[in-house]
């Protein structure tokens, strides 16, 4: 299982020699996927959505995997807001959701204009309590009648009060992501297989007329892109096909980390020092060190 170099600059990231651990699988067998997977620093665990089985699990060194909790109305993306509370973009509920401390759920957004949203697929979250989230028209049973007939990416107020769709204009958007100083956001459209940057206004709008493609050709080989997260240096790791790309911040693709796994879903930095790198693939979760940290995921201020 290699780690594949397309520019020697891949070395300062990731060592080619690096090895990549296999730490659980069986989840969601034929339907899949893993996905979602989020670390809790002040438990030195990692959760994860096991998407078709209807749960979010846990995985933690020397214990192995164990179900977290279920019903989770098939999470798909997870993330932590400033108060370090659990996001979750929720299949089944049509809903981003927020667990609170004393375990009650909030519902972050579930409709835009009176209209139920379609399905949530991934959500980030910004250092002012802004809320990010993408919602494709697709993948839902056959029998569901969409009632927004368009796919979107969104922004939700840190009093929840407001909703702003910010593009439409998205076949497939999946994972999103801030670079280091939230001047840009990154959205993954799975569909045309490329990933575009926005760069951010001071409203928390994004400015279209900056749109461009950051990086293409993420669907070249079997798989789709999916989900993305950046290092402290705005290093970009993208689920596409074929493993984790790593592009640098001008978009240039230094390597990729390979598993031979169909699809790799999501990932997430974790580890006390934050250079643990964790990954699911359709129905694995893996993981591997890097040598530059991730952003970090908020905790609660003690």
């Amino acid at each position: 299982m290699p780690i594949v170099a397309h520019d020697d600059a891949l070395e300062r990231i990731i060592s080619t020699s690096q090895p990549i651990n296999e730490l659980a699988g069986g989840f969601g067998g034929q339907q899949g996927p893993a996905e979602g997977p989020v670390w809790w620093q002040e438990g030195n665990y990692l959760l994860f959505s096991d998407i078709h089985n209807n749960r979010r699990m846990k995985w933690t060194e020397g214990e192995g995997v164990s179900v977290f909790s279920e019903p989770t109305n098939r999470a798909n993306g997870l993330t932590r807001d400033p108060q370090g509370r659990l996001m979750a973009c929720e299949h089944d509920g049509r809903r981003v959701s927020r667990v609170e401390p004393d375990g009650s759920i909030t519902v972050v957004a579930n409709s835009f204009q009176g209209r139920p949203l379609n399905r949530p697929n991934d959500v980030v979250v910004k250092s002012d309590g802004a809320i990010y989230f993408t919602d494709p028209n697709a993948g839902m049973p056959a029998q569901t009648q969409f009632d927004l007939n368009f796919p979107g990416v969104y922004r939700v107020s840190p009093d929840l009060g407001t909703i702003t769709l910010l593009v439409r204009d998205y076949v497939g958007p999946n994972g999103l992501a801030f670079n280091p100083d939230e001047s840009v956001l990154y959205v993954i459209d799975s569909r045309l297989g490329h990933l575009r940057a926005f760069d951010m206004q001071p409203n928390g709008t994004l400015a279209l007329a900056t749109s461009r493609i950051f990086s293409h050709n993420l669907g070249e080989r079997p798989g789709i892109p999916d989900g993305m997260k950046v290092d402290v240096e705005g290093n970009v790791y993208v689920g596409g096909s074929g493993g984790i790309w790593i592009i640098d911040p001008s978009g240039k693709h230094l390597g990729s980390i390979e598993t031979g796994a169909p699809l790799h879903t999501n990932m997430c930095f974790g580890g006390g020092d934050w250079k643990t790198l964790y990954f699911t693939s359709w129905d694995r979760l893996w993981s591997v060190r890097v040598n530059i940290p991730g952003i970090p995921v908020p905790t609660p201020k003690p």
